[in-house]
Order: structure tokens, then C-alpha cells, then sequence
């Protein structure tokens, strides 16, 4: 069954237990749906009501683009956990001839850049998603102040725990240049979305 399928507690207990999956890369995806899905929400409660008439168009379209993020977050909670499963059982490959440790180097190489790519995908997932959350700011219901802040936060710890993710198996990535890709990439997307959940942070509490 996928994680996606659990009961919440059911969910919460493997993450509670020594099992070493689900980890890190499946609670930032499933912190970047939860922020995806408030997004979502308050783009609802703001065409819900008749004095946002003039925002709905623009909730209309984020509330579009976040449904289709957080489906792209939820798949990515197991596929997390499925890449991580790829480099365990990588490891775990025989390695007495020489032939056996090729066919090994190579499973574990081909899935640690799978355990590289697929965190380093909910980063950019997540970084669209505090766009949509700047394009937002100003033009939703404010009694969705602290949903929305709560939205962003989600988001942002996405991004950083996705990064983390990235960083770990980065060593392990044998194409250079790809690794300079993600390396850079992945910095960039961490330091833009400081900057934009800081800042809509700020406004949210100084205004409440």
C-alpha cells in the first residue's frame, strides 16, 4: 500500500518507528501538499465570498495551479520513499566478482541520482508553489491570514528539507555537470524562497 493510502496515524507511527523509510524527503513532500492544499483553500474561501468579486479570476487560476501542485506532492511522498528503497536494495546487491560489483556500482549509481532528482523536482514544485503564494499576497479573504501564512511556512519547509535531500546524495551523483546543475539550481531555489517567505511572514504578522 502507498503512504499516500495510509490512515494519518498509521503514517505518523512508521515515521515514529526505527523504519527507515518514510524519512526526510517523504515529510517535505508531504509538507509541500499541505502547503499546496491551503493555497488551494483560500483561494475557495476568497470566491466564496461577493466582496472579492475582483479577485476571483486571479484565485480561479492559483487555485488551478495549486490543485495540480499538490498532486504532484502527493505522488512525490512515495516516490521518496521508493527511490530511497532503490539505494538500499542497491547496497545490498552481491559483490563477489567483478562482475557483480559492476552491475552493483552502476544500481547504485542509477539510484542515487533517482534519490538526487526526485527531491530536487518537489524543490522546483515548491518553488512554484511561493510564487503562486506571492501573485496571492493582497488579493485573497483576510480572514485566511493565518491559513495563508501557514501555507507558506509549508512550503518553504518543503523547499529547505527537499534541499537537504538533494545535498545528502549529491556526493553520490557521478555526472558532474548534472551535479553542478542541482548544486546551483538547488541553492538558487532555497535562497529565492527565503526571500519570498520572509517577507510574506513579515506582512502576515505585523498585520494581524
Amino acid at each position: 500500500m502507498k503512504l499516500i493510502e495510509l490512515k494519518l496515524n498509521e503514517y505518523l507511527d512508521i515515521l515514529l518507528s526505527d523504519a527507515p523509510a518514510p524519512g526526510g524527503g517523504s515529510v517535505s513532500a508531504l509538507a509541500g501538499a499541505q502547503g499546496a492544499a491551503l493555497m488551494a483553500m483560500v483561494c475557495d474561501l476568497t470566491t466564496a465570498k461577493e466582496k472579492y468579486a475582483d479577485e476571483y479570476e486571479l484565485c480561479r487560476e492559483i487555485r488551478e495551479k495549486a490543485g495540480s501542485l499538490y498532486e504532484g506532492f502527493a505522488r512525490a511522498i512515495d516516490e521518496d520513499t521508493e527511490a530511497f528503497n532503490l539505494v538500499a536494495a542497491a547496497f545490498k546487491m552481491p559483490r563477489e566478482t567483478d562482475e557483480q560489483k559492476a552491475t552493483r556500482k552502476q544500481a547504485i549509481a542509477d539510484s542515487t541520482l533517482e534519490a538526487t532528482r526526485v527531491p530536487y523536482r518537489v524543490m522546483g514544485m515548491a518553488a512554484e508553489g511561493l510564487q503562486l503564494a506571492e501573485r496571492l499576497q493582497g488579493h485573497y479573504n483576510r480572514n485566511c491570514d493565518s491559513d495563508y501564512g501557514v501555507g507558506v511556512l509549508n512550503l518553504m519547509t518543503c523547499i529547505r528539507g527537499a534541499w537537504l535531500n538533494v545535498k545528502i546524495n549529491l556526493p553520490g551523483v557521478k555526472d558532474e555537470a548534472l551535479a553542478k546543475e542541482y548544486e546551483e539550481g538547488g541553492r538558487k531555489m532555497l535562497a529565492d524562497g527565503e526571500v519570498i517567505a520572509e517577507r510574506i511572514f513579515s506582512e502576515i504578522e505585523e498585520g494581524l
